[in-house]
């Protein structure tokens, strides 16, 4: 078996929580947006955990700034896109 490193583990628990959350939707009652929304939010924790507290780089980039922001763009548009 391969040796994945600490990013790639988070990298596959995003994967993962956005999977569960698809799986909740096709395979239960809630709405498939709203599976995704929730795989999406759980998929946040692994993103923060990445970028913030323990990031590849130094946390003052502008760059990591940007990605975060971007990233809780499109997870508040999916979240609205499943309540409309």
């Amino acid at each position: 078996m391969a040796h994945l490193d600490y990013y790639d583990k988070l990298l596959l628990a995003i994967v993962g929580s956005l999977a569960i959350g698809v799986a909740v939707g096709i395979g239960t009652a809630v709405a498939f947006v709203t599976g995704l929304a929730g795989g999406a939010l759980l998929a946040t924790v692994f993103v923060y955990e990445a970028m913030f507290r323990n990031p590849p780089l130094p946390a003052s980039t502008t760059t990591a700034k940007a990605a975060a922001v971007v990233w809780h763009a499109f997870l508040f548009a999916t979240i609205v896109a499943a309540f409309i």
